[in-house]
């Protein structure tokens, strides 16, 4: 037999099937990014009955313009590698819930999911993964070409703009921190501040006045982004009034913070001042039987690759309370 092509007919098969609300599961996934993934793909291969809830595949993963710092791929656009990752949970017989949202989850015998058309699913276990969501700016031509030039993460998307002109949002930490890492390749930065100084640490702001090659805009807010392929410009104007005026950008970083998909735990789990899920070691939360993962939880340094190792040890410890929970 060619093994190759043995190989290549199994990552082709989709044996996915639609969530039972009858059923009672061992696991429940509640996310669809690297952290949810890797963990179904855990939970699978132990052979433990398992659900996947979820609003897309990817999360973060697919709005990032390219992924050069994912073991095995040189070079991968975001939305490629998510896909990847979809096709390896699908060749399990995992039942999946596409397009839905939790609202909440209820304590009992066992837990109950609610999902946001109002049906429930219940399971043994839950391994919550519903990760962060991006604070938009919510302007003109934002969400058209994000992946295209609009992006939210530099870690992931800094080398992408060697050598050309970006503007940045936000004057806190990260914004900060962004511009850094930029001014270092790209041939120029603007970081734009809504606010009247910037807010970031002492030590970053010295460290960013130390580059010939940023300009900040202080009191000023973004407008309109504007572009047809890609970004072409930036239009901003002062918050004490006037016109918009253009920035002759070629990508825009927006880093006004995340915000942890968190609502539908409040109450239930621990959390942090960030909002975040707090997890030990082993991605136990404080609730027996859940569970969590990825940039959803208190672990540092949002990172795909941590995602998708924090969500095998969340599934490994919750096959692990399921033996000992018989």
């Amino acid at each position: 037999m060619d093994f190759n092509l043995s190989l290549g007919s199994l990552a082709s098969e989709n044996k996915a099937i639609p969530l039972d609300h009858r059923r009672l599961y061992d696991v429940l996934i509640l996310g669809g990014g690297p952290a949810a993934l890797t963990a179904a793909v855990y939970c699978m291969r132990k052979g433990v009955v398992t659900a996947l809830v979820t609003m897309d595949f990817g999360g973060q993963v697919a709005e990032t313009s390219a992924v050069e710092n994912y073991m095995g791929y040189k070079y991968i656009e975001g939305i490629q590698l998510a896909e990847r990752f979809r096709e390896q949970v699908n060749q399990f017989e995992i039942s999946i819930a596409p397009g839905r949202r939790v609202s909440g989850i209820a304590p009992g015998n066992n837990w109950m999911v609610t999902l946001d058309d109002g049906s429930t699913c219940s399971g043994r276990s839950i391994i919550i993964t519903t990760g962060k969501s991006w604070r938009k700016l919510n302007v003109p031509g934002e969400k058209e070409l994000t992946g295209r030039g609009v992006a939210y993460c530099a870690t992931c998307d800094a080398p992408l703009f060697a050598g050309r002109r970006v503007a940045v949002v936000g004057g806190g930490n990260s914004g900060v921190e962004s511009a850094i890492d930029l001014a270092k390749i790209a041939e120029s930065v603007t970081l734009v501040q809504v606010l009247p100084a910037l807010t970031a640490d002492r030590v970053l702001v010295d460290a960013l006045a130390a580059y010939k090659n940023v300009t900040t805009l202080l009191e000023h807010e973004v407008a309109e982004i504007r572009g047809t392929a890609s970004v072409s410009s930036v239009m901003v104007r002062a918050r004490t009034g006037g016109a918009a005026r253009e920035l002759d950008v070629q990508g825009i970083f927006i880093e006004i913070g995340l915000v942890p998909n968190t609502d539908f735990v409040r109450g239930l789990l621990d959390l942090n001042e960030a909002g975040e899920i707090v997890v030990d070691s082993s991605c136990r939360t404080s609730a027996k039987g859940i569970f969590a993962a990825g940039d959803v939880t208190s672990v540092p340094f949002k990172q795909i690759i941590i995602a998708a190792g924090e969500g095998a040890k969340a599934a490994l410890a919750a096959c692990e309370y399921l033996m000992k929970n018989e």
